[in-house]
């Protein structure tokens, strides 16, 4: 379990201040399928190291991702910019939130040196909401892609974005840059958004994805969503015709995991045979690419899913 106290940058200011005061939310206890094995290997040491020289966050530090021994064994992380501190308080993510610091100029250059030491074929990057710069941190992610083509030009780049609400032109400035895949996550179905995610907007959501593919149909489009935060199956197959209808590649459907006491609670845990079917749904609907398993998340396994994703466009052309 992760403390909700940060005692690690600063030891007086609460991790998630907006949470302090709620009540506790108590889940179910975890089934056996949802458990991992604690990271302790080389290469995770080596892939951390490599993070800490270039003063770089990882979303797979910061959200507690359940994956991250396996991926940093690897030596795949995904990088994290515009700072560890999100302006927004969704009530699943365990992201500091808060004012965050201003841009670091060079950060665009150190993703792409610690790219080029990790020696990624496919390197992802997402970045914390930032509601209070004027673009929202789209010429961040510009620059970060330019500077990753440029020191790499042969790793193939999937970024993870945030959903410029309310930023005119945003998104135009982060396609201009073409990654290989851009990604955005709906998180949950629309009747849970008020509670799991009040600072975003479900269909705008789905527009910035359209949006994507009007502008660039060359990129491919990638969204997820987590269940047993209280959905209904029905819910999340209309959340399936929602994505399809806005020519969205990908979709990925993992386990929502309770990262305090304080963050929404687990309502359920899924068992694996329903990802199985939700996969298969999904795939009838017309998806090029499916990952659906109760550790299921955005950037796990996203090398070789970007090479199974090109090859399902490539059988679909023949």
């Amino acid at each position: 379990m992760v403390v909700i106290v940060d005692t690690i940058s600063n030891p007086l200011r609460p991790r998630h201040p907006e949470k302090v005061n709620r009540p506790d939310s108590a889940s179910p206890p975890k089934p056996n399928w949802i458990r991992v094995r604690a990271p302790n290997t080389r290469g995770y040491a080596d892939t951390r190291n490599i993070v800490r020289a270039n003063g770089l966050h990882t979303v797979c530090e910061e959200a507690g991702c359940p994956n991250i021994g396996e991926c940093w064994d690897k030596k795949h992380a995904t990088f994290m910019i515009m700072g560890d501190t999100c302006t927004r308080a969704c009530a699943f993510c365990n992201v500091k939130t808060g004012l965050p610091n201003a841009l670091d100029a060079a950060e665009p250059e150190h993703v792409a040196e610690a790219t080029a030491k990790l020696g990624l074929a496919h390197v992802v990057v997402t970045s914390v909401d930032r509601d209070d710069l004027a673009d929202g941190g789209a010429e961040h992610f510009a620059q970060t892609i330019r500077a990753i083509r440029a020191a790499c030009p042969s790793t193939t780049i999937e970024i993870l974005t945030p959903d410029f609400l309310r930023k005119d032109g945003a998104l135009e400035v982060v396609a201009a840059a073409k990654p290989d895949v851009f990604n955005h996550n709906l998180e949950t179905v629309p009747s849970r958004y008020l509670t799991v995610r009040p600072g975003a907007r479900y269909f705008h959501s789905i527009r910035l994805l359209q949006r994507v593919k009007e502008i660039d149909p060359t990129i491919f489009t990638k969204s997820g969503i987590m269940v047993g935060l209280g959905e209904e199956r029905h819910e999340v197959q209309q959340v399936m015709d929602d994505l399809r209808s806005a020519d969205v590649d990908f979709l990925t459907i993992g386990q929502y995991l309770q990262p305090t006491r304080k963050h929404h609670a687990v309502m359920r845990y899924v068992p694996p045979d329903e990802f199985s079917s939700y996969e298969k749904v999904a795939y009838t609907k017309g998806f090029l690419m499916v990952s659906a398993s109760p550790l299921t998340r955005s950037s796990h396994h996203a090398g070789e899913d970007f090479a199974r994703l090109k090859a399902a466009r490539a059988a679909q052309a023949r």
